[in-house]
């Protein structure tokens, strides 16, 4: 008998160890949560401006109230000397102009989450899963407070269809509050752009060979008639698109559309 209470005591002291053990999981196995910090929403005033910085050619920094987005972080961290660490990355495709793995391991991403199309997200290291949305085209994220829409950006004519395929990269409809701002990526003057509605600001690609010519740019706009139209991405190989000659074309057809020229390549003449 007294061995039989024994071996009961002790089977029991043995279960409520192995109980507590299993509560008591190290931190380190916990998977890190990322999710949207309703505090930072919360603080911004209704209609909020948004502070919009170009860094250089597809790069850009967003700013709403106390929210940095990074849009195509290219540069080293160097290039964004001075600039909040950000709360989003938004990344269009995997070439260098507008994926730079070297960059996104150099820049405070502690608090970030990134979204970016599978191609990129296929190119990031593992230690950033936790952070990164996959986008396809047509699918959206809503990301402290900010809706994010990937729109198809892709090539038309028959030479460049090397550069960009459907389906592989993203273009981005950013609602902030009650805006519409929209970043083309690399695309041509797709079906899908034309028929974009209510956008506010909207930041148009154009140089050749790899994505359109001012024409077709002028043309696009036009369709969907954002109130201002921000030229960016006019860098091409070994030419740099008029973006004057885009303005007059826009102005032309439509002088309600503002043309607003920002400085994308700062340490070039232009």
């Amino acid at each position: 008998m007294k061995h039989l209470i024994l071996y009961l005591v002790f089977g029991g002291l043995l279960f409520l160890g192995c109980k507590e053990k299993t509560k008591a999981k190290p931190t380190s196995d916990a998977t890190p949560q990322l999710e949207t910090d309703e505090s930072l929403v919360s603080e911004i005033k209704k209609d909020a401006e948004v502070k919009i910085t170009p860094i250089e050619h597809a790069t850009a920094v967003l700013e709403w109230g106390n929210i940095v987005i990074y849009i195509d972080p290219v540069g080293g961290a160097q290039a964004f000397e001075g600039k909040k660490a950000p709360d989003l990355i938004l990344i269009t495709d995997i070439h260098g102009d507008h994926f730079n793995l070297e960059t996104l391991e150099a820049l405070n991403t502690d608090k970030a989450k990134i979204i970016a199309p599978q191609a990129v997200a296929n190119k990031i290291p593992e230690e950033f899963t936790p952070q990164i949305d996959v986008l396809s085209n047509g699918e959206s994220k809503e990301r402290y407070g900010i809706t994010v829409e990937a729109i198809p950006m892709y090539n038309l004519r028959k030479e460049a269809l090397k550069f960009h395929e459907k389906g592989r990269g993203n273009g981005y409809v950013l609602n902030i509050d009650d805006q519409r701002i929209y970043f083309s990526g690399d695309t041509e003057d797709i079906p899908e752009m034309k028929s974009l509605e209510n956008i506010d600001k909207a930041f148009i690609c154009m140089n050749l060979p790899y994505t359109m010519t001012e024409e077709s740019a002028a043309k696009a706009v036009l369709e969907f008639k954002p109130k201002e139209v921000y030229p960016y991405h006019y860098r091409g190989n070994p030419d740099v698109s008029d973006v004057k000659k885009f303005k007059k074309l826009v102005n032309a057809g439509n002088s309600d559309i503002e043309v607003i020229q920002l400085d994308w390549y700062p340490s070039e003449d232009y």
